[in-house]
C-alpha cells in the first residue's frame, strides 16, 4: 500500500527535467532580449514577471515539512527585508546612497515590492544549496550568506543597465556588500534557529541559472557591447 501511494505521489510530481529545460529556454530568451537594443526596453518591463515565474517554479517544487511554519518564516523575511530596503534607500545609511529604477515594478516608500520577494528567493535557494554540505551548521550559514554576497556582486554590475537600481556616482560602496552579508547571515541564522528543513529539487538549479544570466549579461555590457 505504501509503495502504491509513493507511486501515485511520484506520478503527480512535477517533471524536473522538463522544468529545467523550460527554465533554460526562458532565461536564454531573456538574455537575447536584453542584448538586442530593439527589444531591451520591452524585456526590462518583463523583469517583474521573470521574478514571479522563478518564485512559482520554486513553489511548485517545494516539499513542505511544516507549511505553516515555513510560510510564517518567509513572510517574516519578506517583511523585514522590504523594511530594511525601504530604510536603506530613503536614508542611505545601510547599503549606501542608491535609488530604485522602474525595472522592479511597483514601489512603496521608493522601494519595489518585489525586492522583498527577491530576498526571500535568494535566502531560500542558498539555504537549500548549503544544506547539502556535510559541515557544521555555522559553516552552512556562512556558506549560504557568502553565496548571496557573490550573487549580489555579480548582479550589481548589471542592475543599472536593467534599470533595477543604481548607486550615487555609479560606484557600489563596500558598505553594500558588508550589509548584504550581515543581513543574509541573520536570515540564515533565523532559519537555523527555527529548525527549518527546506527540500526543493530545483532551487539550486534556478539559483545557478539566474547567476549565469547575470554573469553573461554583465560580460556583454562591460566588454562586448
Amino acid at each position: 500500500m505504501d509503495q502504491h501511494i509513493k507511486r501515485e505521489i511520484s506520478s503527480h510530481a512535477p517533471d524536473l527535467r522538463i522544468a529545467r529545460i523550460l527554465i533554460i529556454i526562458f532565461f536564454s530568451v531573456g538574455i537575447t532580449g536584453m542584448i538586442l537594443p530593439v527589444t531591451r526596453n520591452f524585456f526590462i518591463i518583463l523583469i517583474p514577471l521573470a521574478l514571479i515565474i522563478s518564485f512559482l517554479a520554486l513553489a511548485l517544487f517545494h516539499k513542505p515539512v511544516n507549511l505553516k511554519k515555513e510560510l510564517l518564516a518567509f513572510s517574516t523575511i519578506f517583511i523585514v527585508s522590504f523594511a530594511i530596503e525601504a530604510v536603506g534607500v530613503n536614508t542611505g545609511r545601510i547599503f549606501g546612497t542608491y535609488s530604485y529604477g522602474k525595472g522592479l515594478g511597483i514601489k512603496l516608500f521608493n522601494t519595489p515590492f518585489l525586492i522583498g520577494l527577491n530576498w526571500v528567493m535568494l535566502v531560500y535557494c542558498t539555504s537549500v544549496i548549503a544544506e547539502r554540505l556535510k559541515v557544521h551548521a555555522l559553516l552552512k550559514i556562512l556558506a549560504s550568506s557568502l553565496l548571496m554576497v557573490l550573487y549580489d556582486i555579480v548582479m550589481e554590475q548589471l542592475a543599472p543597465e536593467m534599470r533595477m537600481w543604481s548607486f550615487a556616482g555609479g560606484v557600489v560602496p563596500m558598505a553594500n556588500y558588508i550589509s548584504w552579508f550581515a543581513i543574509a547571515f541573520v536570515f540564515h541564522s533565523f532559519l537555523r534557529v527555527t529548525d527549518m528543513k527546506l527540500i526543493n529539487r530545483i532551487a539550486g538549479f534556478i539559483f545557478a541559472v539566474q547567476l549565469s544570466f547575470f554573469v553573461f549579461l554583465g560580460i556583454f555590457f562591460k566588454f562586448l557591447r
